[in-house]
């Protein structure tokens, strides 16, 4: 199956120096698309974005309020008719029962997980490609069919960002949003865990297993997702939940059950009918 968008895209990648966010950057690259986008802190994975790469880069503090002004005016200004908008910050913390962690690091991660990356939305929407539907890419992470615990912070976030694919999707006909589940890949995210330590609880142990085992998701298929997701024509993508790892992203049959099932990869409530005459 290649039905995808083969024409050079111009994308926004937001935390462009994190391992997921570079990979991108750098397979886009050779495609020849416009490539733009953010970091935290510089590094050679910054340099090299930029040298040898062709990434314009910003500079950006997720809690600091003129920075992601000063980054969303920048972006805008050379971006103003972006393709793809990728929003890919995130990180764990704090790790711990919700009653045990510091208030004011929990809702910094609100911040830096789901209330700054839609603000950065927010403002760099006006600028997207109007002559084609451009795509919003976010990250969910797990939580949706169990209870994560002691990563509320975290966890919260993602759920959100899943309902708000979803209401985005219902607000704006004009662009994709769409969210996907990279699954367990080998990124800097899961420092937090193995530093927090028995803060995380069982999750510490799995962590570690994965490191000595490298049973990971491949990088190679979560950046082969998320570029089919921002090419593929089919629009019946827009305001669903994708994993990388579990579903048949990529072929006509999953784009066909999409578009006869509104419902289908979506946050609902289990069983509704059980008990109703």
């Amino acid at each position: 199956m290649d039905k995808r968008i083969e024409t050079p895209l111009t994308a926004i990648v937001m935390a462009a120096s994190s391992d997921i966010g570079a990979s991108l950057c750098k397979h886009w690259s050779s495609k020849n698309w416009t490539l733009a986008g953010t970091f935290r802190n510089f590094s050679p994975q910054v340099e090299e974005l930029q040298k040898v790469h062709g990434v314009q880069l910003f500079p950006c503090d997720l809690l600091n309020q003129e920075s992601i002004r000063a980054s969303c005016s920048g972006l805008a200004g050379i971006c103003s008719n972006w393709d793809v908008l990728v929003v890919a910050p995130g990180h764990q913390e704090p790790i711990g029962f919700f009653t045990d962690v510091d208030f004011e690091k929990w809702e910094q991660g609100i911040a830096v997980n789901l209330l700054k990356p839609l603000e950065f939305v927010h403002r760099l929407l006006p600028y997207r490609n109007r002559q084609r539907r451009p795509t919003v890419l976010f990250f969910a992470g797990g939580g949706t069919n169990n209870a994560v615990v002691r990563y509320s912070s975290y966890t919260l976030s993602k759920i959100a960002l899943i309902k708000m694919c979803e209401l985005l999707d219902a607000e704006t006909p004009d662009t994709r949003f769409v969210i996907v589940g990279p699954g367990w890949v080998k990124t800097k995210i899961h420092t937090a865990t193995v530093n927090a330590k028995e803060s995380a609880g069982s999750n510490f142990n799995k962590t570690l297993e994965k490191f000595q085992r490298g049973d990971w998701i491949p990088m190679e298929k979560v950046v082969e997702c998320c570029t089919y997701l921002v090419t593929t024509p089919c629009n019946a993508i827009s305001g669903r939940n994708f994993s990388v790892a579990f579903d048949p992203w990529g072929t006509e049959e999953l784009e066909q059950a999409l578009m006869n099932n509104q419902e289908m990869y979506k946050l609902k409530r289990y069983q509704n009918e059980w008990g109703r005459a």
